[in-house]
C-alpha cells in the first residue's frame, strides 16, 4: 500500500535521487563525446595542447570524467579547475584547486590564486591549442578575480548583502560580472587559441549562458548601469564598500571598458546538463513506481515561503481530485527560490524553508498520507550540512510531541533546527553536480480530503 508514510518517504527520495543521478557529470561527459555531431572530439585529436580550466561544484567529477575520455592523449592535457575543498583529489593531468572550505559558499584567497592560474593558462594558448572550460553551479563563488581597486573582502561583503536582501541569481551575477576580471566573457576574451569549448551543467532557470557561473565564456548583455540598478533596487548604496560603488560608477560613466557583448566564432558553449533533464528522469522513476505525474517544470522561482504555500495549494487540489480509482500522484517541480532574511534569523536553506512553509500551510490533516521533499541537487542547502528536508504526517506529530511550533520556526527562518528535531533533514554530502533544486510531493492513493481538506 502506498498509504504507508515510510514507503512514501522511500519513494520520494528514490524519485529525487533519480533526478540527481541524471545530472552526474560522468554520464553527461560521456554522452557529449559520443555525440557524432559535436566537433570537439576531432579538434582534440589534432590539437597541439588541450587546456582544461573551469570552476564549479561539479568541477572535480567533470574533470575526472574528461580525463577518462582523453585517456590516450593525456600527455597533451594541462589544466586547473577550481572546486570545493571536499572535492579535491589527485588526477593525472588536471590540477584541482581547493577554492573554498566546506560549509561556505564565498570566494577565498586560494580561489583567487587558482583563478589567476586559469587566466594565465588560457592567455598563453598557442594557435593550435584547444581549450575546454568546465562550468557548473557554484562557479561564481569559486572563480573570483577582483578588479583593480576592489579587494576580495569587499566582494565578499557585497555578496553577503545581496544574499540577505533576497536578490535573484541574475541580479547577483550582474554585479559579480562587473567586479571581475574573468566573468562576463572575459575568460574567453583572453583566449587566442584554435577553439574554446565550454561544457556546462546549468544551475540557473532557463539556462542563460551569461548567468551560469557568471558567464566567463559567454557574451554579457548586462552593463555597469545594470549593476548599479541592483544596488538601487535593494537600497544598498550606503552599505556597499565605497571602492565597489566608485568602480561601478566609473564603468557606467564610460571610464572603464565594458564586458564583451560579442565573442569570437571559435568560442562554443554547450549545456550538457540542466534541471529539465533531471526532472524528466525523476518523472520516469515516479511512473515506474506507479504514480501519475504532474510535472510543473523547471521555472519555479520567487520568495521561498510564498512558493511553499503555493505548492501546498496545488497539493490540496490534487487531494480533492484524487479519486480512489486513480493512481497515487507525484507532483514534481524544479527551479530555485530566494529567501529574504530578517536581521535576526535561525539556520536553514531555501529547500528546508520551502518544505516547512508547505507543511505549515497543510497542517496535520493536510499531511495525512502525503510526503513533501525538496532538496538541492548539489547536496547543499544554505549554510547547512543538509541538502534539504522532507515532511509528512509522522514528522509533524513528532513536532507536536516535542511541543514545537512550526510556524515560529518558519517566521525566524530556522527550518534546520525544526527538521533536525523532527527527523526531516536530508543529508547526502556533496553530490558533485548542481542543477538547482528538485521537489517531490507524493499524494497517496487513499487520500481524498474534500474541498475543506
Amino acid at each position: 500500500m502506498f498509504g504507508q508514510s515510510s514507503q512514501l518517504r522511500a519513494h520520494a527520495f528514490a524519485i529525487w535521487k533519480a533526478g540527481v543521478d541524471a545530472a552526474r557529470p560522468a554520464a553527461l561527459i560521456r554522452q557529449t563525446f559520443a555525440d557524432a555531431r559535436c566537433p570537439l572530439v576531432n579538434l582534440l585529436r589534432q590539437a597541439a595542447r588541450i587546456l582544461v580550466v573551469g570552476a564549479g561544484k561539479a568541477g572535480a567529477a567533470m574533470s575526472a570524467a574528461l580525463e577518462e575520455e582523453l585517456a590516450d592523449i593525456l600527455d597533451r592535457v594541462e589544466g586547473v579547475v577550481n572546486v570545493p575543498a571536499e572535492s579535491v583529489r589527485p588526477l593525472k593531468a588536471i590540477r584541482l584547486n581547493s577554492a573554498r572550505p566546506a560549509g561556505t559558499n564565498e570566494p577565498t584567497a586560494e580561489a583567487v590564486v587558482g583563478t589567476q592560474c586559469i587566466l594565465d593558462l588560457v592567455s598563453r594558448a598557442g594557435p593550435k591549442d584547444v581549450a575546454i572550460c568546465l562550468l557548473s553551479g557554484g562557479g561564481s563563488a569559486l572563480l573570483p578575480a577582483p578588479v583593480p581597486g576592489v579587494t576580495l573582502e569587499q566582494k565578499q561583503q557585497v555578496t553577503r548583502l545581496l544574499h540577505a536582501c533576497g536578490a535573484t541569481i541574475n541580479e547577483m551575477n550582474t554585479v559579480r560580472k562587473h567586479l571581475s576580471k574573468i566573468k562576463g566573457g572575459r575568460l574567453a576574451e583572453e583566449f587566442s587559441g584554435q577553439a574554446l569549448f565550454s561544457l556546462i551543467i546549468s544551475d540557473v532557470i532557463g539556462d542563460p549562458l551569461d548567468v551560469i557561473a557568471s558567464g566567463p565564456t559567454a557574451p554579457d548583455p548586462t552593463t555597469y548601469a545594470n549593476a548599479l540598478a541592483v544596488f538601487e533596487k535593494y537600497d544598498l548604496f550606503t552599505r556597499v564598500p565605497q571602492p565597489v560603488h566608485a568602480f561601478l560608477e566609473k564603468g557606467a560613466a564610460g571610464l572603464i571598458g565594458e564586458t564583451p557583448k560579442r565573442l569570437p566564432d571559435n568560442v562554443t558553449n554547450l549545456v550538457i546538463g540542466n534541471n529539465a533533464k533531471s526532472l524528466s528522469k525523476a518523472q520516469e522513476k515516479a511512473q515506474e513506481l506507479g504514480y501519475r505525474v504532474v510535472n510543473l517544470g523547471s521555472f519555479i522561482e520567487g520568495e521561498t515561503k510564498e512558493v511553499g504555500i503555493a505548492l501546498a495549494g496545488i497539493i490540496r487540489s490534487i487531494c480533492t481530485d484524487n479519486q480512489p480509482e486513480h493512481p497515487p500522484v507525484c507532483l514534481l517541480s524544479g527551479g530555485e527560490t530566494t529567501v529574504t532574511l530578517t536581521e535576526k534569523h535561525g539556520l536553514g536553506g531555501r529547500n528546508q524553508e520551502l518544505v516547512l512553509a508547505a507543511a505549515v500551510k497543510l497542517g496535520a490533516s493536510g499531511l495525512r498520507n502525503i510526503v513533501f521533499l525538496s532538496g538541492g541537487t548539489d547536496g547543499e542547502d544554505g549554510p547547512t550540512n543538509a541538502a534539504g528536508a522532507i515532511a509528512d504526517e509522522d514528522s509533524w506529530q513528532i513536532g507536536v510531541r516535542l511541543n514545537l511550533n512550526p510556524a515560529d520556526y518558519l517566521n525566524r527562518h530556522d527550518a534546520y533546527d525544526y527538521f533536525g528535531a523532527t527527523g526531516g533533514l536530508i543529508k547526502t554530502g556533496l553530490t558533485e553536480t548542481n542543477v538547482m533544486d528538485l521537489r517531490v510531493a507524493l499524494v497517496g492513493k487513499s487520500v481524498r480530503h474534500g474541498n475543506g481538506l
